[in-house]
C-alpha cells in the first residue's frame, strides 16, 4: 500500500488511477458516463489509498452528514418497512436520518452509495454479492450486516447482527416434530432472477440443520424452490401434496409464501392444520387476516433496531466491530397443531 504523510486527496487518487481528477469526480458522484475500465482503476485507487470523500471523514471524527443507508432485496415488504420505522424512532432524536434503499448488483451501485455520502450502511440482504459489500467495508464506510445468509469470504471490520433466522426456522421445525409432522417442506423464495436458497442462506441452513438433527427425510423433494412468481409456485404445491411422496408440514421462509400454501392446501381438498400444518415467518399482518391464520416465527424489531443504533455508534465512535445474537419467538395461530 502507498503511504501518506498526508490524508490521501481526489488528486492522489487520480494519479494512481491514472486519470484526471474530473473522472475521479464523476465517478465519486456518479454523474457521468466513465468506462467500466476507467470506473474500476478509480474505485481500485480509492480503495488502496483509503481514499474518503469528505463527509465519511467527517463522519469518522463524529462530524457525519447523519444520513444511514438501510438496504434491503425488497423495500415493498412490510418487514423491512416496520423495521426502518424502529430505527428511524431511535435514530431521530439523536440527529440522524435513515432512507431505504433496493439492492442493485451493480458497479454503479458503491460509486453511487459513495456519492451520497452516508454516515453508515445497514444491510439486509440475501442477493447482494459480496464484493460490493466488501468494496464498501474497503472504501472505510462503516458496515453492519444484519445476517440472512453466511458472508463467507467478508474481510475487515464488520458488525453483524444475528436476528434469530437461523435459530427461528430450526424452532419452527422443532414444533412442528413435537406435534407429529415427520414429512417437512421447506418453501424457498419465488426470484424473478434466479437468484435461490443453498446452505448458505440461513433459513434454508437452518432448515437442513435441524431436520437432520431430528434424522427427518432430507431430500430433493424436502424443497419447493426455483419458481417466479406465485402462480407457479402454486402450482408446484398443490403438484407437491398430489405427488406420492408424503407431506404433512410446510415451513415456509415468510408469510407471504405461507398464505400461497394455505391456498394450496384448500385447494387440493386437503384441511390445515389437521393434513398438513403450515408455519411462516415475520409475523407479518396477512398472516393474521388470512383465514385460518397462520402460525409464524416474530422477530423482535425493537430489539434489532436497538442493536442496530449501538453498533453504528461503535463503529462510527472507535471504528469498533461487534456481534449480537438475537432470538425470534414462535406465534401460534390455526394453521399449526397444538402440542
Amino acid at each position: 500500500m502507498t503511504n501518506h504523510t498526508h490524508a490521501p486527496t481526489r488528486s492522489d487518487v487520480a494519479a494512481k488511477a491514472g486519470v484526471s481528477e474530473t473522472i475521479v469526480s464523476y465517478v465519486l458522484n456518479n454523474n457521468r458516463y466513465v468506462s467500466e475500465e476507467k470506473r474500476q482503476r478509480v474505485l481500485a485507487a480509492v480503495a488502496e489509498l483509503h481514499y474518503r470523500p469528505n463527509s465519511i471523514a467527517r463522519a469518522l471524527k463524529g462530524k457525519g452528514s447523519g444520513h444511514i443507508l438501510f438496504i434491503a432485496d425488497h423495500i415493498d415488504n412490510e418487514y423491512f418497512g416496520r423495521l426502518v420505522r424502529q430505527i428511524d424512532k431511535l435514530i431521530y432524536d439523536k440527529g440522524f436520518l435513515i432512507s431505504l434503499l433496493a439492492v442493485r448488483n451493480h458497479p454503479d451501485f458503491v460509486s453511487r452509495i459513495l456519492a451520497s455520502q452516508v454516515d453508515a450502511v445497514v444491510i439486509s440482504s440475501s442477493a447482494l454479492e459480496e464484493k460490493y459489500v466488501q468494496q464498501l467495508i474497503d472504501f472505510g464506510i462503516p458496515v453492519v450486516l444484519l445476517m440472512t445468509r453466511d458472508y463467507a469470504s467478508i474481510t475487515g471490520p464488520v458488525s453483524r447482527i444475528y436476528t434469530g433466522i437461523e435459530s427461528g426456522i430450526m424452532a419452527a421445525v422443532r414444533y412442528m416434530y413435537e406435534t407429529g409432522c415427520r414429512h417437512l417442506v421447506h418453501i424457498d423464495r419465488i426470484s424473478s432472477s434466479g437468484h435461490f436458497s443453498n446452505r448458505r442462506d440461513l433459513r434454508y441452513r437452518g432448515f437442513c440443520n435441524q431436520m437432520e438433527a431430528l434424522q427427518l427425510p432430507l431430500t430433493a423433494s424436502s424443497f419447493i424452490s426455483g419458481y417466479s412468481d406465485n402462480e407457479q409456485l402454486f402450482h408446484a404445491i398443490c403438484a407437491r401434496i398430489q405427488s406420492d411422496e408424503p407431506v404433512d408440514g410446510f415451513v415456509c421462509r415468510n408469510d407471504q409464501l405461507a398464505c400461497v400454501a394455505v391456498s394450496a392446501v384448500q385447494a387440493c381438498g386437503k384441511r390445515c392444520p389437521e393434513d398438513i400444518s403450515i408455519i411462516g415467518f415475520d409475523n407479518s399482518s396477512v398472516s393474521s387476516l388470512i383465514y385460518p391464520p397462520i402460525s409464524t416465527m416474530d422477530q423482535d424489531q425493537g430489539q434489532i433496531a436497538q442493536a442496530v443504533l449501538e453498533l453504528v455508534d461503535m463503529l462510527l465512535k472507535n471504528g469498533e466491530s461487534q456481534e449480537r445474537f438475537l432470538n425470534a419467538k414462535i406465534v401460534l395461530r390455526k394453521t399449526t397443531r397444538s402440542i
